[in-house]
């Protein structure tokens, strides 16, 4: 990692200088023993490794090390390139200089002398999801973070606001002074002020135009207009259709032009370079070395404390600390304050991931046109390489250069916290490749994303004028995002030869493709003001450019190169951004950072949208009721019950939105609104945001889909008034709500949504940045957060080579994450059953199946005579035996759901069945039972999606047959049973959706006793569980809780929202 130091601690070596006879002058006295350097800005030269590391094991990433010692204590320091940076304020001014002074440290740092670290990939581990170490504003994030902060148009000042007036001097410097009357709210994204207003102002500071004057426009992006091949409207269709032409065989159309990602040769792999010792791969593992104490202070005191001595030599102090105030009163031409970024070079890093031999076999090297029929008219969007982006790209590099490979790169930033009551944050910078096949990029164990950066998180509190704090913040953040990425200009422009995880070598561009974060985020990387779209002119509450015009880019650059400091803020201003100094995208080539910013699921929808849409409905209905309806909802494998109501939480998670929004239709669906106002408005709207959220997730589009998003939100707006009629809103000048009208067409140009969502980001931090914290002793930790990850990358790194070799050594290519087998069986049962013998008289009473003897026999019946009339198995049933009292019950069955061809929803392919009778736990409370309701096959037309041929059923009971019961009941028969069997309570069929609210009501299926139909069936008729609202009425009858609301209701809702496979579904 490199440190843009310099690394304020006791005892430190400041940053390599350009001339190392210069460092070595300045350090003759420390008896400073250089290792090796690299010569600064010279890409065209290896980096030469450190010649230990922890497995002495070759790294993808360079490394410059520096050995200090000083009497005897060494003292290790790794940085990317001898060229580095150190910001620096000074009286409120922030300035950049390159630095070769040094420091002594007054103590070691733990931790880091211990061996010399190469840098190399991370590795993250627990895919499996969020744990407990998340802090409020992260993963699903919270409203007590960055998202609170927004206000989304509810509060905060106006941009257009002028600052109070004060002229800032011309400096040379890129901020404005410190000194400054208290201006507009602090919103910055440098500051944790951010996170509580959202004001900002679009008066700057005159600042310097850079050093230089010498700028060339970088190439652009291809034209960002809706592809020609995909028409702007279709013909209406239904879902059914959308669903089945998704499920097609893909067509895929490569790039006409075999010179794109064409190899140059063959050359080693990384795996290589570990030697051919496969017998023993870990022979060569380095040992840390114990290093030996060194005179210190308490030295020098022990010494000044021998009576006289002081008086004797004429010292002016008695001991080290008085000696250290006086140095400190010394004048000094240093700043006063520098921060410190710790960055790894984006090129190397970019190497490391796209030469893994983890990865080698499923790297993608150009792009392809994906559809779902061999005529080519309904196209496909899922990973980026699908995308209009990636192949209007490679024709523009194939008319300049021939023979290119792009290499999209993703940046995703976020603040994190690393503690909660001492304050400390981190500000992590995340770096992965469009090459990897999204489906490894969101798995963290996989190490797919890499660690490019910690970026500084001072406050500047030093800056009183909050306005002045935000603009130093946003430049500061955008000048080491600049240093970080200054390689990739000349990358991207010539190319670079890169040799992939197998060791075919291509000429590659990498490309800055997208920059994934929140709405802060979004705001600071573009530029715009606080309030405004990153990607289009147009006010908040204007829906008319879904497809454009986006921001004119041209006019940004032309506005950023303007020299005067008054015109350059004033073309700015009317290129629709802040001036700020040298923005880090300005000098990437075919960057277009408006264009760059991606759909995010997490923030802008669960923790946007999803988020006002649960405040709105709070303050239109009585929220008592609200909280009644979650109390009585029932239980699922799928759905929380939220049996304190959802009125009163507050700081939600975007996993408790998700929750909610699990349930929000079936709260809304018949409760009335104050005044006796019509509620079907609302309810549209609750619907439209809902089939937007779950569209959106889809891990494949079309076209057709794409008309479906575009679809549910202008329902959305054709009834959102009502929330205005209600008093609820004023407006819905809400930028991520806004945001959702570009959500079609970043799409087809990106790739789908699940390709850069946030919540990926959020779980890094628990590996790259909290774990790393735990592994310091909390002081200076960047440096030791920094070496603890290189050791622990090259050990992952290293067990993956050894499994590599335990394995004979397959060929690279082979290897692949993609390949996905569906399981065995579709059905996964508990090896034991949960009871091993249940008595028929206790089915009866605990389990609620009083018909079940009769169902038995029928279902017996019907095996022995499949051809019997309803009436004939009737009458034959009653001469059933039953020679048998008891049978084994299991109390849950999984069920594997299948999913898209080729596409998958990992994280919804098993559904949970559960049919518990009701219980004492430990502490001898009663515990409710649970019996499931699900989606029974009972035609052979039956289809992947859709209801038509299924049933909903309540199943009461799943079981298997003793030996007893098959060697008396099914003589004779046709077809054997299954060896596991359910009894299933009925409900209607499906007959039309709801008109309003779009879902299917049924009720109880009753005979003419008024019992209920009941069946036994095989339990592989079941085709998944399904979620039933119960019809409440205006309020909710007393005595209905969430234990018995199936049994006491008898008119239900079907849910199509209780998870992703199920919208699929249910429609």
């Amino acid at each position: 990692m490199t440190a843009g130091v310099p690394l304020c601690s006791p005892l430190s070596i400041i940053i390599l200088g350009r001339n190392t006879q210069h460092l070595s002058s300045q350090l003759s006295r420390l008896r400073l023993n250089r290792t090796h350097t690299t010569p600064p800005n010279d890409d065209s030269r290896q980096h030469p490794t450190s010649p230990r590391s922890v497995a002495r094991q070759p790294s993808p990433l360079p490394t410059t090390l520096i050995r200090a010692r000083y009497t005897p204590l060494p003292i290790f320091l790794e940085v990317s390139s001898p060229l580095c940076y150190r910001y620096q304020i000074k009286d409120g001014i922030m300035q950049g200089m390159w630095t070769d002074a040094y420091r002594r440290r007054k103590q070691y740092m733990p931790g880091l002398y211990d061996s010399d670290s190469d840098d190399d990939r991370m590795d993250i581990d627990n895919e499996s999801g969020l744990d407990d170490r998340m802090d409020v504003d992260s993963s699903l994030g919270s409203e007590g973070g960055g998202e609170a902060a927004e206000h989304e148009g509810d509060e905060g000042r106006d941009d257009d606001e002028e600052d109070d007036g004060a002229e800032y001097p011309v400096t040379g410097s890129f901020f404005g002074p410190d000194n400054e009357d208290e201006g507009a709210n602090d919103a910055g994204p440098g500051d944790d002020d951010e996170e509580e207003d959202s004001g900002d102002e679009d008066d700057e500071s005159e600042e310097s135009d850079g050093e230089d004057g010498h700028w060339r426009q970088p190439p652009q992006a291809p034209n960002p207009a809706a592809p020609a091949e995909d028409p702007e409207m279709l013909p209406p269709l239904g879902r059914q259709r959308v669903e089945d032409a998704i499920r097609q065989p893909v067509h895929i159309q490569h790039f006409p032009l075999d010179s794109a990602g064409k190899p140059i040769q063959q050359g080693s792999t990384v795996f290589d370079s570990y030697g051919t010792d496969a017998s023993n791969p870990w022979t060569g593992r380095s040992h840390a070395g114990a290093s030996s104490s060194a005179p210190g202070s308490n030295c020098l005191d022990r010494l000044l404390s021998i009576e006289g001595l002081p008086e004797a030599l004429g010292l002016s102090f008695t001991n080290v600390r008085h000696l250290n105030q006086i140095v400190d009163q010394l004048p000094t031409g240093r700043p006063r304050r520098d921060l410190r970024v710790y960055y790894r070079d984006a090129l190397e890093c970019i190497k490391s991931l796209y030469g893994d031999p983890n990865f080698a076999g499923d790297l993608i090297f150009k792009p392809e046109r994906h559809y779902t029929d061999a005529d080519r008219t309904l196209r496909m969007y899922h990973d980026m390489h699908t995308g209009t982006w990636w192949w209007d790209l490679q024709k523009d590099l194939e008319k300049e250069t021939p023979g290119a490979t792009i290499i999209p790169v993703i940046i995703s930033t976020d603040k994190t916290r690393l503690t909660t009551f001492k304050g400390k944050t981190a500000y992590p910078v995340y770096m992965t490749i469009g090459n990897i096949p999204k489906d490894i990029r969101r798995k963290p164990s996989l190490g797919s994303q890499i660690l490019l950066a910690y970026l500084p998180t001072a406050r500047l509190e030093h800056i009183t004028n909050k306005s002045a704090r935000r603009r130093t913040a946003a430049n500061l953040f955008h000048a080491c995002m600049r240093k970080i990425l200054e390689r990739l200009k000349d990358a991207g422009n010539n190319g670079v030869a890169m040799a992939s995880g197998d060791g075919v070598v291509r000429r590659c561009h990498p490309i800055f493709a997208a920059h994934v974060g929140d709405y802060p985020e979004q705001v600071l990387v573009t530029g715009v003001n606080y309030r405004k779209c990153p990607c289009c002119p147009a006010d908040l509450d204007d829906h008319s450019h879904a497809d454009g015009p986006f921001r004119d880019l041209n006019a940004v650059l032309d506005a950023l190169e303007t020299v005067d400091l008054l015109a350059r803020k004033q073309a700015c201003k009317a290129a629709g951004i802040k001036p700020i100094f040298q923005p880090y995208w300005q000098d990437l080539p075919y960057a277009d950072p408006f264009l760059s910013i991606t759909p995010d699921i997490l923030h802008q929808l669960y923790q946007g949208v999803i988020k006002h849409l649960v405040a709105w409905i709070k303050t239109a209905f009585s929220q008592t009721e609200i909280d009644a309806r979650c109390r009585s909802l029932p239980r699922n494998h799928h759905v929380r019950v939220f049996t304190k109501g959802i009125t009163s939480l507050y700081q939600l998670t975007g996993r408790e939105h998700a929750d909610i929004a699990r349930i929000l239709l079936g709260l809304v669906a018949d409760m009335p609104l104050p005044d006796g106002m019509s509620p079907v408005r609302l309810v549209r709207c609750v619907r439209a945001i809902l089939d937007f959220l779950y569209l959106s997730q889809y891990p494949v589009h079309t076209s057709e889909t794409l008309m479906l998003l575009r679809d549910a939100l202008t329902r959305f707006h054709d009834n959102k008034q009502v929330f205005v009629d209600l008093g609820v809103r004023d407006d819905f000048e809400i930028p991520k709500l806004h945001f959702l009208d570009h959500w079609a067409y970043l799409i087809r140009r990106l790739g789908s949504p699940d390709n850069f969502n946030t919540e990926y980001t959020e779980r890094l931090h628990i590996d790259l940045a909290k774990d790393a914290y735990e592994a310091t002793n909390g002081k200076d930790e960047f440096p030791q957060m920094t070496l603890w990850l290189e050791r622990h990358e090259k050990l992952v790194r290293h067990e993956r080579y050894v499994s590599w070799c335990l394995a004979g050594r397959p060929p690279l290519q082979s290897l692949t994450h993609l390949a996905h087998k569906p399981p065995p069986d579709r059905v996964k049962m508990t090896k034991h059953p949960s009871k091993k013998a249940v008595p028929l008289e206790t089915l009866q009473t605990e389990y609620g199946a009083p018909l079940f003897k009769n169902a038995l026999a029928q279902y017996a019946v019907k095996c022995c005579h499949p051809n019997y009339s309803t009436r004939q198995v009737e009458n034959a049933a009653v001469n059933v035996p039953f020679t048998f009292s008891s049978v084994p019950v299991y109390h849950k069955a999984k069920f594997w759901l299948g999913d898209l061809h080729n596409h998958r929803l990992s994280s919804d392919e098993w559904d949970v069945l559960h049919a518990t009778p009701a219980r004492r736990d430990k502490r001898g409370r009663h515990v409710d039972g649970q019996f499931d309701t699900a989606m029974v096959k009972m035609t052979n037309d039956a289809g992947y999606t859709g209801v038509q041929g299924y049933l909903v059923g309540q199943v009461k009971v799943i079981f298997s047959l003793p030996k007893q019961a098959l060697q008396h009941m099914f003589v004779g028969a046709v077809h054997q049973p299954p060896q596991y069997l359910a009894y299933v309570e009925w409900f209607t069929k499906f007959t039309t959706p709801h008109s309003v609210h779009g879902m299917y009501t049924i009720k109880r299926s009753l005979n003419d006793r008024g019992d209920r139909h009941a069946s036994v069936i095989s339990l592989r008729a079941i085709r998944r569980s399904t979620y039933l609202f119960p019809v409440f009425g205006p309020t909710v009858p007393a005595g209905w809780t969430s234990g018995n609301v199936l049994d006491r209701c008898s008119k239900f809702y079907v849910d199509p929202f209780s998870d992703r496979h199920a919208y699929h579904t249910i429609h």
